[in-house]
């Protein structure tokens, strides 16, 4: 099967939607199926056989873009608009695959091409524009909710990444063929190349044991909180060591002055945005795995990664942790520095509380998310197009006419 992919983000950057892009991506090429990728100027480029990345034009003053909704994706999702068509009536597809908010220019391509629709839901984009502060702007709310249901109610199938996303497109249109797919840890597992000095060096001075925090700097993940509760872990474990990876330069800086003004420079460790595979080291060398989330209702990619590491996890207490993890796979605390702190201490206090709690985490990820789960899953939604469309005839047509 021939897909184009419609994929409205720097791609490819190791972070959430771009990191669960490229394992569809991964996934469908094993599956057997060519994947044309329409995207961003943004991003470095990945070499998988069957893909073939075509890019929008560069705009000269956006270099970067910040996670979750902002004004620079206007100009960016306009030329990826015209990217799609330009490729849409040069090329012969089978399916288009849509991500975030390329759904919802992508309802009127499928339509006019004729083809069938897949929408990628990785987060319900009405409420994302809440959760970025964009929760005053009515008038734009109001339009990304009648385009998400637009597109739910129009697609030909449907991708989530969690069973909030699943009871939340069933209350809108019970009848969209659907599966869940969750997302696939990252491979921590040892690599051939040696430990990088400026990652060895942040384990091998330690006395005490690692708290590893992997990810964005955003608000809503916590990082402010996490440092704070630090100071109750120093006052009772001083030898204990924070490392946390990620965040770009500004958000460093913001936090480098709480960690100063809380008089704890020598107990935090920044590292600044790292590559997937340095990440994965710093997960593997990790003795202590945290999650610090505050709000959110979907799960964050990370969560996966860290099962898989077999490692004690810390995590708070919302939505986002607990449709997955449990206090037999995780010790799970109200997301304020007071119960984060408390935790933490246990968990370092606690040998045993840690190994049951690396053991669940290891069971459950090999349970429930391996690579194998997740190509049937990917392969069962895929089939719908052969079940229910083997002839959008027109589908046919138009593929032979072009």
């Amino acid at each position: 099967m021939k897909i184009l992919m419609i994929a409205p983000q720097p791609f490819f950057e190791p972070r959430g939607t771009p990191i669960s892009v490229r394992q569809r991506l991964t996934g469908l090429i094993q599956l057997g199926h060519q994947v044309d990728l329409a995207t961003y100027h943004l991003g470095e480029d990945v070499n998988l056989p069957g893909l073939r990345i075509y890019r929008t034009p560069e705009i000269s003053n956006i270099d970067a873009l910040k996670v979750g909704p902002s004004w620079q994706k206007i100009p960016l999702d306009f030329l990826l608009i015209i990217k799609s068509i330009t490729l849409l009536l040069s090329k012969r597809y089978d399916v288009i695959h849509t991500h975030e908010e390329a759904g919802f220019f992508s309802v009127f391509l499928a339509w006019f091409i004729n083809l069938p629709h897949i929408y990628d839901m990785h987060s319900s984009l009405p409420k994302q524009l809440v959760n970025f502060k964009f929760g005053d702007n009515k008038l734009m709310i109001g339009i990304f909710e009648y385009l998400e249901q637009l597109v739910i109610n129009t697609c030909d199938a449907m991708i989530t990444i969690g069973p909030d996303l699943e009871e939340y497109v069933r209350e809108i249109n019970p009848s969209v063929p659907m599966q869940m797919i969750e997302n696939l840890p990252l491979n921590i597992e040892p690599d051939d190349r040696e430990i990088p000095p400026q990652i060895s060096d942040n384990f091998n001075s330690l006395h005490g044991l690692s708290i590893v925090y992997t990810g964005t700097f955003e608000r809503y993940q916590g990082v402010d909180v996490l440092i704070e509760s630090f100071e109750q872990v120093v006052n009772s474990h001083p030898q204990s060591k924070l490392i946390l990876v990620g965040g770009k330069p500004d958000q460093i800086r913001k936090y480098q002055d709480l960690v100063s003004n809380m008089d704890l420079d020598g107990s935090v460790q920044f590292t600044g945005i790292v590559s997937l595979e340095d990440a994965n080291v710093y997960i593997r060398l990790a003795d202590i795995l945290v999650s610090p989330r505050i709000e959110g209702t979907s799960v964050p990619l990370k969560i996966y990664t860290y099962l898989h590491a077999g490692k004690p996890i810390l995590a708070t207490k919302i939505p986002a942790h607990s449709l997955v993890l449990s206090q037999e796979n995780a010790c799970l605390v109200d997301p304020n520095k007071e119960a984060m702190g408390a935790g933490l201490v246990r968990l370092i206090d606690d040998s045993e509380l840690r190994t049951k709690i690396s053991f669940g985490s290891k069971k459950l990820a090999e349970e429930k998310y391996s690579q194998s789960q997740y190509l049937t899953k990917l392969g069962k939604i895929y089939s719908v197009f052969q079940d229910q469309h083997p002839g959008k005839s027109s589908v046919n047509k138009l593929s032979k006419d072009r």
